[in-house]
């Protein structure tokens, strides 16, 4: 059995949901149905940064062997006004880190942006900055040669339907489109691999 790392904050965790309704739980499903040799393991934090995933990133290391490694970090930096520099640096290392420890390793990053618009709150940069986080994934997954989700939130941003009252985190059925999202990047990764 080989084992998929995913290694996010609270969009990974499913927060305000049973584990099961989770993307990476509703991933296990579709690995057990379509037979791939793979055990889904879900380390999603709430509230995590991209600074908090790399403090912890050795604890985790040290207990898994990874075969796939999935990185859905960075939507708090955004939310905090981190700057992308810091974002990327840390996803950068953990990134590396991965590799320098599993090179056999697929690593797959996952594209996010900041979940609502910065730029009518008047003050001045933000709504450049919202651009230029949102960017800075597909750039990291360029120069490190990993696979790119686009948009871990495609199709639930912004849609109130599939968010929890508090419009920021995905319901039952948003966790079901965050996971499609995710499937359509790994499934072709995991079929080569297994």
């Amino acid at each position: 059995m080989k084992n998929i790392i995913f290694f996010g904050d609270s969009l990974t965790a499913g927060h305000g949901l049973p584990a099961a309704a989770s993307f990476p739980a509703l991933i296990q499903a579709r690995l057990d149905a379509a037979g791939l040799p793979y055990r889904a393991y879900n380390y999603g934090i709430s509230g995590e940064t991209s600074a908090g995933g790399r403090q912890r990133l050795a604890s985790m290391l040290a207990r898994h062997s990874v075969d796939v490694f999935v990185l859905a970090l960075g939507a708090n930096d955004g939310l905090r006004g981190i700057a992308v520099r810091e974002t990327t640096a840390n996803l950068r290392f953990i990134l590396q880190e991965v590799r320098r420890q599993f090179p056999a390793a697929q690593r797959v990053l996952a594209g996010l942006q900041v979940p609502f618009d910065l730029g009518p709150l008047g003050l001045p940069g933000l709504g450049r900055y919202a651009q230029e986080f949102g960017s800075l994934f597909g750039s990291l997954a360029g120069t490190e040669g990993v696979a790119f989700i686009p948009s871990l939130l495609a199709g639930v941003l912004g849609r109130p339907e599939l968010n929890l009252p508090d419009r920021v985190h995905p319901n039952a059925a948003g966790q079901q489109v965050l996971a499609a999202n995710v499937w359509a990047v790994l499934e072709p990764l995991l079929r080569v691999q297994a």
